[in-house]
C-alpha cells in the first residue's frame, strides 16, 4: 500500500521520517505465548535501564527529546514518554489487547518511536501525510470526536484523517481480532534517524513472527 508526501508536509517536516510496514495473512486470534515472555523480559530491561533514571533524565534521552519537542509546541506530552514511566518506575505490566496491537506497543517501548497500527482492508487509498488544518474533525480510537490541531502531522485516506501524532489513530480503520492485513506507520519527527526507525519496524516484524510465523511481511521502507 502506497503513501503520497504532499508538498505542505514536505515544507513543513523537512528532516522528518515516515516509516511504513505492510504485513499480510497473519492470525490475530492467536494465545502469543512467546510474545507474552518477550513483553515479561522488555518490562524487566525497561526497569533495569531506566528504572534509578529520575524524570528529568529520561526526558533528555534522543529520541524522547525529540518527541518533547514537537509535542511541547502543542501543549501535550508525549504518550510513550508516559507509558516508559509507568513500566519502568511504577512497575505497571503491558497490557494485553491483542497480539498485532501488542507487538506494536512493545516495540515502541523498545524503541520510542511512534508507530499506529491500521487494518489494511479498512484504509481507502489514496493514502496521503499531510498537514492539519484548523477545524478539521476527527474520530479517535475511543469514538469521541475532536478537533485537530492546526500543524500537526496526519496521514489521510480516501474518507479523511485516520492518524494524528497528537491525537493517535482513528476508530475506523483500527486492528481488531479479526484484521489479517496490517499496516503500520512509524512518525518520526525531525531530529530522529532514520536508522531508529527502521529498527522499529524490523522489532515489530521480528514480534509479529514470534505468533505467527506464516505472516508475510509484504513490504517494509522509510521515507524522508
Amino acid at each position: 500500500m502506497e503513501i503520497a508526501f504532499s508538498n505542505a508536509w514536505k515544507d513543513m517536516f523537512a528532516g522528518a521520517h515516515c516509516g511504513v510496514l505492510q504485513i499480510n495473512g497473519v492470525d490475530n486470534t492467536q494465545n502469543p505465548l512467546r510474545l507474552e515472555a518477550h513483553k515479561r523480559a522488555l518490562e524487566t530491561r525497561l526497569q533495569e535501564r531506566y528504572g534509578h533514571m529520575p524524570r528529568a533524565d529520561l526526558h533528555s534521552l534522543p529520541i524522547l527529546q525529540v518527541y518533547r519537542d514537537y509535542y511541547k509546541q502543542f501543549d501535550n506530552t508525549y504518550h510513550v514518554q508516559l507509558q516508559l514511566e509507568s513500566v519502568a518506575h511504577k512497575h505497571k505490566t503491558l497490557p494485553r489487547v491483542s497480539p498485532l496491537v501488542d507487538a506494536n506497543f512493545a516495540a515502541e517501548l523498545d524503541t520510542f518511536i511512534l508507530t499506529a497500527g491500521h487494518d489494511a482492508d479498512k484504509l481507502e487509498p489514496p493514502l496521503v501525510m499531510d498537514v492539519s488544518c484548523e477545524g478539521e474533525t476527527f474520530s479517535q480510537l475511543s469514538g469521541k470526536t475532536r478537533f485537530l490541531k492546526r500543524g500537526d502531522m496526519v496521514m489521510r485516506d480516501a474518507r479523511g484523517a485516520v492518524c494524528t501524532v497528537l491525537l493517535g489513530q482513528d476508530q475506523r480503520t483500527a486492528i481488531s481480532r479479526q484484521t489479517c492485513n496490517v499496516l503500520y506507520v512509524a512518525y518520526a519527527p525531525r531530529g530522529i534517524p532514520k536508522h531508529a526507525v527502521e529498527k522499529q519496524l524490523e522489532t515489530i516484524c521480528e514480534l509479529v513472527l514470534t505468533f505467527d510465523e506464516n505472516a508475510h511481511i509484504a513490504s517494509l521502507a522509510v521515507h524522508g
